[in-house]
């Protein structure tokens, strides 16, 4: 369970992309002699985002490697914060994130499975591993979801948040009126 006075100072969620954002699989191959690289996204990990973007909480992918395919699904989403770093090296990009946008360390959230989510993990406010992390991330963790990366542990992480904040039933009615559910 999240602590409700730490969610209601979050003013960033982070997600690590591979991993959390993903299954972990990196499908790579050649078409026509150009090679594509596809990965596997949670569509309810989409809908919580669409979500969260109603609320005060903003949301940024930060990865430790380059992909076009991961740039697509942050288009789709209109995640207006799609980091990628080609040396696995995330802190100094967060710590310019945080900064340009004039958040704390305490006001990130942060979302990660693997080492190099470490140092971040280490700063932020609430520190969050997806079930299927490496030990060293869930030690750090504040809160590990059952959920593993890839298959819905993102909207896992949004709806404790929001539950947390007293939010998520507000925000599902946001949500569904801003479809045309005028019964919601």
């Amino acid at each position: 369970m999240i602590d409700p006075v730490i969610a209601r100072g979050i003013k960033l969620l982070g997600l690590d992309v591979d991993g959390v954002l993903t299954d972990n699989a990196v499908y790579v191959g050649s078409v026509k002699g150009e090679r594509v690289e596809f990965k596997r996204f949670d569509i309810q990990d989409g809908l919580g985002m669409a979500m969260l973007r109603d609320s005060d909480i903003a949301i940024a992918w930060v990865s430790g490697r380059e992909s076009e395919a991961t740039r697509l699904r942050g288009r789709e989403l209109k995640i207006p914060d799609v980091i990628e770093v080609d040396s696995a090296a995330k802190l100094p990009a967060v710590e310019a994130l945080l900064a340009k946008r004039g958040i704390t360390w305490d006001q990130l959230a942060f979302v990660g499975d693997d080492i190099a989510d470490v140092p971040i993990l280490r700063r932020c406010g609430l520190p969050i591993a997806v079930a299927n992390a490496v030990q060293e991330v869930k030690d750090l963790s504040a809160y590990v979801t059952e959920t593993p990366g890839g298959n819905g542990a993102v909207r896992e992480v949004i709806e404790a948040v929001l539950k947390a904040r007293g939010s998520w039933t507000e925000s599902v009615s946001h949500y569904l009126k801003t479809r045309g559910d005028d019964a919601a």
